[in-house]
């Protein structure tokens, strides 16, 4: 993978650019809302002293990252690519059909979505095989854990190559077996904070 495109540079999104810059990667984002770009490039340059105490990858600059105004532009000239849009179907199929459309045939479409399955974000798609479950924990550029996932019209190639490069990102990946509103990670949590809540709500602490 030579370079990345990052659909949606809120949070989760900027934290993937800075992530995949410090791996020494090429990095084209794009975020409709107004002055994402200059955001982007602050929050990259706040996340860059801790990753440079961590270790960069031989060639990582924040001056490899490429800021598009449409994600057909970015879709076009990736390897791989991490969406972090809203977490509203609509928009993910608009998304999606745009980004099909866009990259080139064998690569992979991955969401960063923790409540949306794979399976109901592909079906926008033309080539549904290459679209897979990337979902990281906040920050992404610190927390190693990526669920990965694919829908029922997933190709068992696109998993592969996308624990692979979440692997050569730094990241523990794990695979899920089955498709879960949640996903698995985000259940887990639910069900310690309920046992806080109700811990706290009984007296017991």
């Amino acid at each position: 993978m030579g370079r990345v495109a990052v659909i949606g540079t809120g949070v989760i999104g900027a934290s993937w650019v800075s992530q995949c810059l410090a791996r020494g990667l090429d990095v084209t984002a794009t975020d409709p809302a107004p002055g994402a770009e200059a955001r982007l490039r602050e929050t990259v340059a706040r996340h860059w002293p801790i990753l440079e105490q961590i270790g960069l990858a031989p060639g990582a600059s924040p001056g490899r990252l490429t800021f598009v105004a449409e994600p057909e532009e970015a879709a076009a000239q990736a390897d791989f690519v991490q969406e972090n849009g809203p977490e509203r179907l609509e928009i993910k199929h608009e998304t999606y059909r745009r980004l099909d459309a866009a990259a080139a045939a064998d690569v992979v479409l991955a969401t960063s979505s923790s409540g949306l399955t794979p399976s109901a974000i592909q079906a926008a798609c033309r080539h549904p095989g290459r679209v897979v479950l990337g979902h990281p924990f906040n920050p992404p550029h610190l927390v190693p854990l990526v669920e990965v996932l694919g829908g029922e019209r997933t190709d068992e190639g696109a998993v592969a190559a996308a624990m692979a490069f979440y692997q050569n990102l730094g990241k523990r990946p794990i695979r899920l077996r089955r498709e879960l509103v949640g996903h698995v990670a985000n259940r887990l949590q639910a069900a310690l904070w309920r046992e806080a809540f109700h811990l706290v709500g009984t007296g017991a602490a």
